[in-house]
Parts: C-alpha cells; sequence; structure tokens
C-alpha cells in the first residue's frame, strides 16, 4: 500500500509544480536564496540605486550653466553609479543563471527523475492485485511490462494517477468558471430589481 500511496503522491507533487509554474517557483526560490546567502549584494544593489536617484535628483534640479562645476561632479557621480549598478547587475544576472540551471536540475530530480528511478526499481512489483477475471485480457496490459499477471504494474498505476489529477484539476476548473459565471448571473438578475425600486 505505500507503494501505491508514494507513487501517487509523486505524480501529484509534479502536478502541483506545473499548476503553480516553474518560473513562479523559480522566482520565490531566488528571492530567499537571495535574502539567506547574498543578502549583502541585494542591500548593495538596493542602496546603490537609491543613491543613484537621488543623485539624479539633485543633478536634475541643478542648473548647468549657473553653477557647473557642482552639476559636473554630479554628472560624473551619477555616471560611476550607473556603470558600478551594471557590473552589479551583471554579476547578479550571472548569479540567478547559476541558481536557475542548479534550481531546474533539483526540480527535474525531484518530480521526473525520481519517478523514473521508482518506476525501474519496482519495476517487477506489483502496486496491487486485481480480482481474478475481472479485465479479462487486459490484465496482461495493466501488469505491463514485468509486473506479475493480475496485477497493476507501476507505470500503468502513475498513469492512471496522473490521468486522475488532470480529470480532477478540469472538474475543479469548471466548478469554479460555473460558480463565478452563477454569481455574475445573479449580481445581474438583481441589478434590474435595485434599479426600479430607486426609480419609484
Amino acid at each position: 500500500m505505500s507503494l501505491l500511496i508514494t507513487i501517487f503522491a509523486l505524480v501529484f507533487v509534479t502536478q502541483l509544480i506545473s499548476w503553480i509554474g516553474q518560473t513562479v517557483l523559480l522566482e520565490l526560490a531566488y528571492s530567499l536564496y537571495l535574502r539567506l546567502f547574498h543578502s549583502s549584494l541585494h542591500v548593495r544593489q538596493r542602496k546603490l540605486k537609491t543613491e543613484i536617484l537621488a543623485t539624479k535628483k539633485e543633478l536634475i534640479q541643478t542648473s548647468a550653466q549657473d553653477q557647473f562645476a557642482k552639476w559636473a561632479k554630479l554628472r560624473r557621480s551619477v555616471d560611476k553609479g550607473l556603470a558600478d549598478l551594471e557590473k552589479l547587475n551583471a554579476e547578479v544576472a550571472s548569479n540567478k543563471s547559476s541558481f536557475k540551471m542548479k534550481f531546474n536540475g533539483l526540480i527535474w530530480s525531484l518530480t521526473t527523475g525520481l519517478q523514473f528511478i521508482v518506476g525501474w526499481w519496482y519495476r517487477k512489483s506489483a502496486v496491487f492485485y486485481l480480482p481474478a477475471g475481472w479485465f479479462g485480457p487486459l490484465e496482461w496490459w495493466l501488469s505491463f511490462p514485468f509486473a506479475p499477471a493480475g496485477s497493476v504494474s507501476v507505470g500503468v498505476w502513475q498513469m492512471a494517477c496522473r490521468r486522475v489529477i488532470k480529470v480532477g484539476e478540469r472538474v475543479v476548473k469548471d466548478l469554479i468558471a460555473n460558480s463565478s459565471r452563477s454569481a455574475e448571473a445573479k449580481v445581474e438578475a438583481e441589478r434590474p430589481s435595485d434599479e426600479k425600486s430607486k426609480q419609484a
């Protein structure tokens, strides 16, 4: 029974990741990674942006003709700040690219890779046995490729779990869409009676 639940959990986690979206998870994980391991880089980037904006504001308020020395000094400061920010952004982008490769590898390993390993390791095991004669010639297909005859193999159970989860997803989406449509119809139905009462 534990193999049955383990495979279902693996398939469910894989589908959950696809529902949430790998890019959303990547952004969440990367922001957490930045805060935990590279907080100084993040703080330095934010501080530099704030300084550049403050200097730019002061530069805009300074007249280039009347206060040329101050304006030139502020201009050099803005240019230097932008160059430093560009280097910092390149470092952050390189860091994010490296993190993205590792994160995608980890997600693949924990979902698809783990499903392959479990499927290969338990390829000759039965997830559960079927009552004799219920499915006739289909019993061979349900035990495909190496599970004992009259049982459900790991591969077939993975496909069945994936299919049931996808059907469940579609049903939930349809229910949500129908409930939102019925709520909108209810609002539309109540609107004319409100307008009539206002006119009376």
